[in-house]
Order: C-alpha cells, then structure tokens, then sequence
C-alpha cells in the first residue's frame, strides 16, 4: 500500500522560504493529484494548494502568489515552496494525495504531517 512521506518542515523568521516535500513510497505508484493541506491548534484543515497529473493548479486565495506547487514527473511527489512567509502560516501542513499502485484503482492517503512555524 502507499504511505506518503514529508519532510522539510520547520522554523522560520517572517519573510523567509521553506521548501517541504512529499513523496508517495510504494510500487509502481501514481497519483492522480496531491495536495498540501494545513491545520493550526483550534482550526480547522483547510487545502492550501494542490496539483492534478495533467498540471492544474489550485490555491488557497491568502497564498496565491507566494507558494507554488509542484508535481514531479513521475507523479508519486509533491513539493510546496513557500515564500514570503507570514506568521498566519504557521501550522501543520499535511500532504493528501490521490494514489494508486497501478494497476490497482486509486485510493486518498494522508501524510503525517510537518510542523511549520514562522516567527515575526
């Protein structure tokens, strides 16, 4: 089965870049789109950005501009690179992804999560 993996959380002073990453681990695995999505103490998980395997893009409106997504060609990893960071970023970004190890039929996974705190 598909696990995804993160990595590349952490601290940051406002103004300042993160990269983090998420690959999909498993055989042969393809993901129809992935995702990051966010969660802060109190919040609810909102979808800050993801990308489908023909390319389309989609974005949280307070992001736009600032983060890009990005898919690798072999469709099983997913990288968010973020610039400009604001302290409203800070949260738990978890990596969603539509998978499968083909030829099997596609299944939603969840990422573990990776913390992200940018100070002011």
């Amino acid at each position: 089965q598909v696990q995804l993996v993160e990595s590349g959380g952490g601290l940051v002073q406002a103004g300042g870049s993160l990269k983090v990453s998420c690959a999909a681990s498993g055989n042969h695995v393809s993901c129809k789109t992935m995702g990051w999505y966010r969660q802060a103490p109190g919040k609810q998980r909102d979808l800050v950005a993801s990308i489908t395997d023909s390319g389309r893009t989609d974005y949280e409106d307070s992001v736009q501009g600032r983060f890009t997504i990005s898919m690798a060609n072999a469709k099983n990893t997913v990288y968010l690179q973020m610039n400009s960071l604001k302290p409203e970023d800070t949260a738990v970004y978890y990596c969603n992804a539509i998978c499968a190890e083909v030829p099997r039929f596609d299944h939603v996974y969840w990422g573990q999560g990776t913390q992200v705190t940018v100070s002011s």
